[in-house]
């Protein structure tokens, strides 16, 4: 950029005529007198006047439609903020893995590329030995539930009693009937779509995730430069700590619910359970929810199991509260430690919150959100109030 002596840029406004702007030829001739070396711009100057009347009643009605704004943008733009709220949960469960990386040697770049990689092989693996027994299992599932039921109702009369009182067989028959053309059609229309939006929203997520895996760095120090200087120190601790307890609560919760199916799957196959591998992904999937979900995977596992025999269904039922307390007691406490320590009571409020507002979703990050209000509030809030 060239600035003339006369403090006007040579780039905009040409030809300059000082004879047609004599109100501003003083104003520039200040501009050129500020211009430094140091400051091109000129330094900042003084604050506006902010108990003067007008400033007060412009910021109010400003504050009043960018509030409004946000919220209508906030509203409208709901779906891609949960995507982009997921991958930076998932960034930052990711990130201890990449600095430890970069601390043994590897540039940022490769880091990244190799916590994905590997991410990427180990699920690709999964899925690609996990998704054809599913398919098939799946399948059958729903081939033989008629006849499931039936051998529910034949050797236990209180299932028969329901099922009679609220038709179940002839509304399990209709569902599934292949011969309902219209039904199976808007089936087929309605899982099209929905693999669709799961696949749209999971490449979504994968970018974004190595965004901001790869930029970290850089917006960990922007968000940190918000604050201002004389409580930046303060604030970088508060906040590498709420990021050291969202990641150590994402990979453990992965890790506890990969854990629960590898159990699960192998109890289902010692007892000559139906569909184990479908029924052992079904429970890593509800683990991830907390309070409910291990409770609701065992609800639904015992019900397959009693197709096998009420002692079996029965031993199901033990089996999944021994495996909740092992999780509860044993795994938690040793995988996740005391990086997210959150009151039973906060997990249950923060849980039914999280479901209200954004589904499974906010169902999922509902605990370490609340690690970290609680971290804010015991650091920040607590203080302040115990002062005044």
């Amino acid at each position: 950029m060239t600035t003339a002596a006369g403090g006007h840029d040579d780039s905009v406004a040409q030809p300059h005529s000082p004879a047609q702007e004599q109100p501003i030829i003083a104003a520039e001739e200040g501009a050129a007198r500020i211009s430094t070396a140091a400051h091109p711009l000129g330094k900042p100057g003084l604050r506006f006047d902010r108990r003067s009347p007008f400033f007060i009643g412009m910021a109010g009605a400003a504050g009043v439609a960018v509030t409004y704004a946000l919220i209508e943008v906030v509203l409208a733009a709901r779906g891609v903020l949960v995507l982009i709220t997921v991958a930076a949960f998932l960034a930052i469960g990711l990130e201890p893995a990449v600095s430890w990386l970069v601390r043994h040697g590897f540039p940022r770049w490769a880091a990244v590329a190799t916590v994905f990689v590997l991410s990427f092989a180990v699920l690709a693996g999964s899925l690609a030995a996990a998704i054809p027994p599913m398919v098939t299992q799946g399948g059958a599932l729903v081939h033989n539930a008629p006849d499931y039921l039936g051998h529910l109702e034949q050797n236990y009369p209180v299932l028969g009693e329901l099922s009679t009182r609220f038709h179940l067989q002839d509304e399990l028959r209709r569902a599934l009937d292949a011969g309902n053309v219209p039904i199976v059609v808007g089936g087929i229309v309605g899982a099209g779509k929905f693999v669709f939006s799961a696949i749209s929203g999971t490449v979504i997520v994968v970018v974004l995730t190595a965004y901001f895996l790869a930029d970290f760095a850089h917006i960990r120090s922007s968000i940190y430069r918000l604050a201002p200087n004389s409580r930046r120190p303060r604030t970088i601790l508060i906040g590498d700590e709420i990021f050291a307890k969202v990641g150590g609560y994402v990979l453990g919760n992965l890790l506890i619910s990969l854990i629960t199916a590898v159990l699960t799957f192998v109890w289902l196959v010692a007892f000559d359970v139906p569909y184990p591998l479908l029924l052992a992904v079904l429970v890593a999937v509800l683990d991830l929810i907390p309070v409910v979900g291990s409770t609701l995977a065992g609800v639904v596992v015992a019900l397959v199991a009693l197709t096998v025999s009420l002692p079996v269904s029965l031993a199901t039922i033990v089996f999944f509260i021994a495996l909740r307390l092992f999780e509860d007691y044993l795994l938690v406490p040793r995988i996740i430690g005391r990086t997210v320590k959150v009151p039973p009571m906060v997990t249950v409020v923060a849980v039914l919150i999280g479901g209200a507002l954004l589904g499974i979703v906010g169902a999922l990050l509902a605990i370490p959100v609340a690690a970290a209000v609680l971290l804010l509030a015991r650091e920040t809030v607590f203080p302040q109030l115990d002062r005044g």
